[in-house]
């Protein structure tokens, strides 16, 4: 049964290509269907890859081959939780390390320009600290970085 929301993303041409790359380095994603256009359309001619199911960590996802008129943003991003420093290194330079970009407070882009937080859960509860100068300590630190830095932002919890 088809997911009552699905988010599409908008690719030029290589939404498969894109939905392999997160299948083999997002935990609990997968590759779907691919879809054939039934005709020619403006960007794309009948038998190419249209459209891509796929899931990215357990998210529901079409990548539409529509073409190069709407660029992806940060106005939407992936935000990955990450458990330990591992975690967080591999998605990052899993991104980075294939034509991706980084940016800062864990931000990337990865070579479709699709946005990325790689976000440790304890840099969540850091910054979400009831204690007030707990969190201001942490966002303090995180806004240092681009890539996260478990060790420090423990080190800021604890003041």
């Amino acid at each position: 049964m088809r997911p009552k929301n699905t988010v599409c993303l908008w690719f030029n041409g290589d939404a498969e290509e894109a939905a392999r790359f997160y299948a083999a380095t997002i935990p609990e994603s997968t590759v779907g269907a691919v879809h054939y256009a039934p005709g020619d359309y403006p960007d794309g001619k009948q038998g190419q890859p249209l459209m891509v199911e796929f899931t990215v960590a357990g998210i529901p996802c079409i990548g539409l081959n529509g073409g190069p008129q709407f660029p992806q943003t940060e106005a939407f991003s992936f935000q990955i939780a990450t458990d330990d420093q591992a975690e967080t290194d591999r998605l990052w330079h899993a991104i980075i390390d294939n034509g991706g970009k980084a940016s800062d407070c864990g931000w990337c882009k990865d070579r479709w320009g699709v946005s990325w937080q790689i976000t440790p859960r304890v840099l969540v509860a850091g910054v979400t600290h009831p204690d007030p100068a707990v969190a201001k300590r942490v966002f303090d630190a995180m806004m240092t970085m681009q890539k996260i830095d478990i060790a420090t932002i423990e080190a800021a919890m604890k003041g």
